[in-house]
């Protein structure tokens, strides 16, 4: 079977953080092997009470809005001017082009900031396959209104989907087709052609026949007690809210 598949919130609040819960930012483990999944802003001071920058096997990006990447900004002080010590750069997987977004942010002067030193960059495309220590990760293009990506992660026998944002689409439901625990945005109150509602992650799950649902990236105008209950309404398998600080194991 392998080892044991979990998923910690380090943060679910969008579009920007809130007092005890960061933007969106998880860490996903299977033995030892740790993947922070999306960088949310004040995700990384989260993910310090679980591991440190140099103990990652992988960073993972769905999109590039400010509310899933720009802690990746006070992660390269971290990797390359604090107390630890990188033996190689962080594996990076990333929508095209964050590299070089990154580098021009972080640039004060006639240099181009060395983001290369702290991250190792491969970037994402529809169907792109990596292994990640203990973890498999297969990538698919969502509609998003930009560049974006979900994520299905397989380790220990056991199955993550990760939704990124996204409008419900096809190439998700495919991606999350039988998995074990769909991670899902709630981001929208009506229908919007870039967000779900909770109605339609509980649809989107209902369609992939996922066996649990974790609402996360809940929109401001929805309690998360209310997207709970309006996505119970499509979809007939276990709900729950990705509260930050919640670890779930991957059943």
């Amino acid at each position: 079977m392998g080892a044991e598949l979990r998923l910690t919130v380090l943060g679910s609040a969008t579009p920007y953080p809130l007092p005890g819960n960061p933007c969106s930012g998880y860490l996903v483990s299977a033995g030892g092997t740790r993947l922070w999944l999306d960088a949310g802003t004040g995700s990384l001071g989260e993910l310090r009470r679980h591991t440190r920058l140099d103990q990652l096997d992988g960073i993972w990006l769905s999109h590039l809005h400010a509310d899933h990447s720009a802690d990746l900004l006070t992660a390269y002080y971290g990797a390359l001017s604090a107390e630890i010590r990188l033996t190689r750069p962080i594996p990076l997987f990333e929508p095209p082009g964050t590299a070089d977004r990154l580098a021009h942010f972080l640039t004060n002067g006639p240099e181009r900031s060395p983001v290369e030193s702290a991250f190792a960059i491969t970037e994402l495309h529809d169907g792109h396959t990596a292994r990640v220590g203990e973890l498999t990760l297969t990538t698919a293009a969502v509609e998003h209104g930009m560049p974006a990506f979900a994520v299905r992660i397989e380790g220990g026998g056991r199955s993550l989907t990760y939704s990124g944002d996204t409008a419900p689409c096809a190439k998700l439901t495919a991606l999350a087709q039988n998995c074990d625990v769909l991670l899902c945005e709630a981001d929208s109150d009506t229908e919007t052609p870039v967000h779900h509602t909770p109605e339609d992650a509980g649809e989107t799950a209902r369609r992939a026949g996922a066996g649990r649902l974790v609402v996360t990236h809940v929109g401001p105008f929805v309690t998360p007690e209310d997207a709970v209950a309006r996505a119970v309404t499509r979809f007939p398998g276990p709900v729950e809210y990705a509260d930050p600080g919640r670890s779930f194991t991957i059943q």
